[in-house]
């Protein structure tokens, strides 16, 4: 598919012309544009006012770089970046991450899809995303928190509670947020909610660490409900094994799937009978042993090396929660072939565009990332609503509002798809439903 729209082929152009180099960037404004087609046709005032080249521009973008001497003393410089992308309807809001792969292009695309993912929230967070190309694997915890301090020392002058809140995101967990944290307190001498992903004693939340999962899972049940079905009796295939697959292999477990399998970036288990999800958080959460120790202790189940190969497992639920791009087109022609007839993203964009096609074409629910996995921020949003009010709610509390905003979500985002003429396409209904207030909002702030 191609724009069709004169006045957003032209934007496009701009675009690939000011950013030749960013292709994940590009990609994923082109996408965004194709949807908004209808919505800018039925909205002239947002050409006039500009809101278009203001919306594909980030607000900011921040880089330099991160010093830190390892354990024998040998000096390594890494790049830092944050890039807030927008903040029309709150303070720019989104992860950092932690990997070699990080470079400029991967925390704009983030960035700008995060715009879209807070606003479909229904809470007051705008869109940031930042990160580094350290790699955390295989360092010391004093190697971790001497990087950790050396990227605040920079990163300080750039955040705070109403201006910009950096959480978690691919490695950065619990550790990496305490020494950031600790950090950003030392250099400002206070102590208030900068960051999200907090730990319970110094100001976090309480299901945080099973937000997006649960969340993936409240938003794909309202989904298969909406088309008369459920989880319910359903085989269930989840790849990856960190928070977001562990807590949604629970949730959809809860709500009456079946999960057969599960993999970590060395490859995947098949398990006829089940997963044993007390074993793979043994495994992960307590061990932090590879996947394939799982069947050595359960007789019927299998190991495979590689990670593909998981979506060749017949399932009726895909829950990709690993990583981006990790559902090729000839994995999602798999998955159609064996009968799937739903996939929800738990990661953040892990199927390419060649496969997201693939899904709507075939007729398949296809839960977008922008909306599926919104519940990780979501909550983080209530982890700020707590700490500004210095006060804390209970598990049911927060797991209770994270449903209610998932279920919002879908049905915001199935609202867009029914005015738009995009039948079950929730992929560009989430783009719409996204973009239309944080447009709103520009408008009526003005040009800024």
């Amino acid at each position: 598919m191609s724009i069709q729209n004169a006045y957003l082929q032209e934007l496009m152009n701009t675009v690939e012309k000011r950013n030749p180099n960013d292709k994940q960037f590009l990609i994923t404004v082109r996408s965004v544009l194709e949807s908004i087609e209808p919505v800018v046709e039925a909205h002239p005032e947002y050409v006039k006012m500009g809101v278009l080249e203001l919306f594909v521009e980030p607000e900011r973008v921040i880089k330099f770089r991160v010093p830190w001497v390892d354990d024998k003393g040998e000096v390594h410089v890494n790049r830092g970046y944050r890039v807030q992308s927008n903040s029309a309807i709150g303070p720019y809001k989104g992860g950092l991450r932690l990997h070699p792969s990080v470079t400029e292009d991967t925390v704009k695309f983030l960035a700008f899809e995060q715009t879209l993912k807070n606003s479909l929230t229904g809470l007051p967070i705008g869109g940031g995303k930042g990160g580094s190309d350290f790699d955390p694997k295989g360092k010391s915890d004093m190697e971790v928190m001497r990087f950790c301090q050396s990227f605040m020392t920079e990163l300080f002058r750039h955040i705070g509670p109403d201006c910009d809140v950096p959480a978690g995101d691919i490695g950065v967990g619990g550790r990496e947020i305490g020494y950031l944290y600790g950090q950003y307190k030392r250099l400002t001498a206070q102590y208030h909610g900068v960051l999200t992903g907090k730990g319970l004693s110094y100001g976090g939340s309480l299901a945080r660490k099973e937000a997006t999962g649960y969340g993936l899972c409240y938003f794909t049940e309202e989904m298969l409900k909406a088309n008369g079905k459920s989880f319910k009796g359903q085989t269930v295939v989840v790849s990856g094994s960190g928070n977001v697959a562990i807590y949604a292999c629970e949730k959809a477990t809860q709500l009456g799937g079946k999960v057969v399998a599960m993999s970590d970036s060395n490859g995947y288990i098949y398990d006829p009978d089940g997963i044993d999800l007390a074993a793979i958080k043994k495994i992960k959460e307590v061990d932090r042993a590879r996947i394939k120790v799982y069947a050595e202790n359960h007789p019927n189940a299998t190991y495979t090396e590689g990670c593909s190969g998981i979506w060749g497992i017949k399932c009726d639920i895909a829950l990709p929660c690993a990583t981006q791009n990790e559902i090729s087109l000839e994995s999602a022609q798999k998955l159609i072939a064996n009968g799937c007839f739903c996939v929800s993203e738990g990661a953040n964009m892990p199927s390419t565009m060649d496969a997201i096609d693939a899904f709507v074409n075939a007729g398949l629910l296809f839960g977008p990332a922008k909306a599926a996995n919104a519940g990780g921020v979501a909550t983080s949003a209530l982890e700020m609503s707590q700490n500004s009010m210095r006060y804390s709610w209970t598990f049911e509390e927060v797991d209770a509002k994270l449903q209610q905003i998932m279920t919002g979500i879908f049905r915001n985002v199935d609202s867009a798809a029914k005015e738009y003429g995009f039948g079950n396409n929730y992929e560009k209904a989430a783009n719409v439903a996204g973009f239309l207030k944080v447009a709103d909002a520009m408008m009526a702030q003005g040009v800024c």
